[in-house]
């Protein structure tokens, strides 16, 4: 299993971005703010995490702005999301050496808007009181992963979306 180094991440700086500036996935799908895309449709997007505390973390988003995680959706639309984010989240474990994979839907009206899902897989090994959301802070740093691995590993997850 690889292992990262982590970096300082400026937690006040990112909440004051966030809450200040055009909606991160709207910049990042008009070609604005570069993501490392895994898969993307006429409906969604998968990326990975750009501020990862866990290797293999991705984000799903539908490619329309919505903001929220139900109602925001048709019933066939929401399931169609969902349907992606299994297939992803397996793919991920072909991939990524994991425990079991975190699947949430984080953000808010005050910032990072445009619903998304989380899919961050926890690595084994990771003692219990190191999981779950204490797996997924930021505040102690970020993994340090250069451009090359990061577009390795999306690539890698794309490959095994596609059965390669």
């Amino acid at each position: 299993m690889k292992t990262f180094q982590t970096k300082d991440f400026d937690i006040q700086s990112y909440s004051e971005r966030i809450q200040n500036s055009p909606c991160f996935i709207c910049e990042m799908l008009s070609g604005n703010n570069p993501h490392h895309i895994i898969y993307q449709d006429e409906s969604a997007v998968v990326f990975l995490n750009k501020y990862p505390s866990l290797y293999g973390y991705v984000l799903v988003a539908p490619c329309k702005h919505k903001e929220q995680v139900t109602s925001d959706f048709a019933k066939a639309e929401y399931l169609a999301l969902q349907k992606l984010i299994y297939e992803v989240s397996e793919a991920i474990k072909k991939v990524v050496p994991m425990e079991r994979i975190y699947v949430l839907s984080l953000g808010s009206q005050q910032g990072n808007a445009h619903v998304h899902w989380h899919l961050a897989p926890l690595p084994p090994g990771v003692p219990f009181e190191k999981q779950q959301f204490e797996a997924l802070k930021i505040e102690d740093g970020i993994l340090e992963i250069s451009e090359t691995e990061l577009a390795q590993l999306a690539q890698q997850i794309h490959d095994a979306m596609n059965g390669s």
